[in-house]
């Protein structure tokens, strides 16, 4: 009955959380877009003490339920792992393995390095609720959206209006990082079950350390126990040691399975009492040195989150009825440029998880992941594809670990993220000697002004001069600027954001 209810549970959270990488419509995020902000890190970085707090106690009265749960990747790596155990000859195929203490507590203390450090390249790639953010929106969201666009064409067609299309956008990076991490994981539960989750992710060891101590716990009755195996055949955490009665709590995950399966109904979950006989305890069988030395490295790394916290707290779609921008090519921008509500570069890349979900739902494309090693797949702005609207403030609203804050439509017109660049040897006026003026007819907040070039000469061709006091930086002038392949006016950065 337990494992069942757990696996009701787990699907609805599964599910929602793969909409809200899914849905362009807004739709699922303002009923579960709480589900994002309850993951382990993402509540870490956003300084949510109260989500971090009810994740500890959780863990230490239920165990690790968390990552058999609440987490979108181990319960994707749940279903790998079922269907490895497909057919007579793989149902009992998992056996008990010690612990690799020193490289669970050996990752941890280089995710930790790296957060501080700000190595974004290590630290993305094995944060689990990251990783599931861009296998969904990587490898199912361009499906999905085909998907919405084939019942959008069927629904037109019957004078229906229930779906409407959406840009398919296949974004290269984002899509080798998911497939590679999805292909990793697939073998590895295919094969195995837990592997990642009890050796290399870094939320598993921290939870893991925790669900030691945990209130409720599998408990193996040895005296009702007959000795067959078949819970650890069964266990994908590979934790139990059926031959000495002893379970490893640290890399139970509470999936239930064990009491599923056994048929002598000798392991209950329950409180276990400590035990003065050594031969009978459920202990995991590890030497004391081992213990203590994973202890210490524990210690030392969540003190190390602990200090990166609180410094990180201080510190083709187109308007206008013109043709779709196909050929527009990046300019070389000296400093990026990240959303408002981000504070600055430094605050943005301190916190972001690159999880992609603020990517998923903007909706004039201009997020992106980056492809830098110093930011890898964190996103950044640019504005080929569309340019950053005064009324939209999807990305704030949804970002679970504080990367970019919460900020209202007003906020948005007074946040200065950039500032316009006129590039005189790219604007048309000039090299074809046409009239255009789109930057400044398109400028939302009147930044742009179309002068005379030639002061002495009112007829001479009109080129735009930028009000860097009011430019906001969304982009709209090299968005719609018509100069190919690089605008004649593009947008600058700022590392600090700034309020006018």
């Amino acid at each position: 009955m337990l494992r069942k209810i757990r696996l009701v549970i787990a699907l609805l959270f599964w599910i929602a959380i793969t909409l809200l990488f899914l849905d362009f419509t807004g739709t699922v995020h303002a009923w579960f877009g709480w589900m994002a902000k309850v993951q382990f890190l993402p509540a870490v970085l956003a300084l949510n003490v109260g989500v971090v707090a009810a994740l500890v106690i959780m863990t230490l009265v239920l165990g690790r339920v968390y990552c058999s749960v609440i987490c979108p990747l181990g319960v994707m790596q749940d279903f790998f792992a079922w269907l490895g155990k497909q057919g007579k000859k793989s149902r009992n195929k998992y056996s008990y393995s010690p612990a690799i203490s020193w490289l669970r507590y050996g990752v941890l203390a280089a995710f930790v390095i790296a957060l501080v450090a700000g190595i974004a390249a290590f630290f993305t790639l094995l944060e689990p609720y990251s990783s599931y953010g861009r296998i969904a929106s990587g490898l199912l969201g361009p499906v999905y959206a085909w998907c919405n666009n084939l019942l959008a064409g069927y629904a037109e067609q019957a004078d229906s209006y229930a779906f409407y299309e959406t840009e398919i956008l296949f974004r290269s990076t984002t899509m080798a990082v998911a497939g590679v991490t999805a292909i990793v994981l697939f073998v590895l539960s295919w094969r195995n079950g837990r592997t990642y989750c009890n050796t290399i992710c870094p939320v598993g060891t921290v939870l893991g350390f925790l669900s030691k101590y945990s209130w409720l716990k599998p408990v193996i009755d040895t005296s009702k126990c007959n000795g067959c195996g078949l819970c650890g055949r069964r266990c994908k955490a590979a934790c139990i040691d059926t031959k000495n009665h002893c379970i490893d709590y640290s890399r139970c995950v509470a999936c239930m399975d064990c009491i599923d399966n056994c048929h002598q109904h000798a392991i209950s979950y329950r409180h276990l009492k400590p035990v003065k006989d050594t031969a009978h305890t459920e202990e995991v069988s590890e030497k004391k040195s081992g213990s203590d030395g994973g202890r210490r490295a524990f210690m030392a790394g969540m003190g190390a989150v602990a200090a990166s916290a609180a410094l990180q707290a201080q510190d083709k779609v187109v308007d206008g009825g013109l043709a779709v921008i196909e050929d527009k090519k990046i300019p070389e921008r000296r400093t990026r440029i990240v959303p408002p509500g981000a504070k600055g570069l430094r605050h943005f890349y301190n916190h972001c998880t690159a999880c992609q979900l603020c990517v998923s739902v903007c909706p004039t494309k201009v997020l992106r992941p980056s492809t830098d090693l110093t930011t890898f797949m964190q996103p950044e702005s640019s504005y080929e594809l569309g340019f950053c609207r005064p009324e939209c403030t999807k990305c704030s609203e949804v970002c679970p670990a504080g990367a970019i804050t919460k900020i209202t439509q007003a906020d948005k017109a007074s946040i200065q993220i950039g500032h316009a660049v006129w590039v005189k040897e790219n604007c048309l006026p000039l090299t074809e000697g046409v009239s255009c003026g789109n930057c400044a007819r398109k400028c939302p907040v009147g930044a742009i002004t179309m002068v005379a070039s030639d002061p002495s000469n009112p007829d001479s061709p009109q080129i735009p001069v930028v009000n860097d006091e009011r430019c906001i930086g969304c982009g709209a002038c090299e968005n719609l600027c018509p100069s190919r392949p690089f605008s004649a006016i593009y947008v600058e950065g700022h590392e600090q954001h700034r309020e006018i």
